[in-house]
């Protein structure tokens, strides 16, 4: 068992493998996800844990060269963009639409699942280097 940080077994081996320019992703329960693509969900109960802890923690341990949300979340979830924002900050920040962020799911190395319930509660972490 580790000291500190991630517990979880299958979270520590994504962020491990995780290779420059893979993808990521961390979501909210409702966000459709293509069949095959490797899913881990934590999600235990309605907004638990919250899509900002999860996204701490994993920041916390990876190398993140980039991430991407959908431009909805300025309108609809504007305090949770400003967490994610704070989180992040520093690193390179792209906003497309939904969909275009739906169309990246298909390349992801995994997807996280929380039990946020805030609308587009989702971010593609692109994989860095620590060299």
């Amino acid at each position: 068992m580790r000291k500190q940080g991630i517990l979880n077994a299958e979270i520590c081996k994504v962020i491990a493998a995780l290779g420059h320019t893979e993808y990521l992703v961390i979501a909210d329960p409702g966000l459709p996800i293509t069949e095959g693509i490797k899913v881990i969900d934590i999600s235990l109960r309605q907004g638990v844990p919250g899509f900002l802890e999860v996204l701490d923690s994993v920041a916390r341990e990876t190398v993140i060269e980039s991430f991407v949300y959908a431009a909805e979340m300025e309108e609809y979830s504007p305090e949770l963009l400003a967490g994610m924002k704070d989180i992040l900050a520093k690193i390179p920040e792209k906003k497309i639409s939904h969909e275009n962020l739906k169309g990246m799911l298909s390349t992801a190395r995994a997807i996280i699942k929380t039990g946020e319930c805030t609308s587009y509660a989702n971010v593609v972490l692109e994989g860095g280097v620590n060299f």
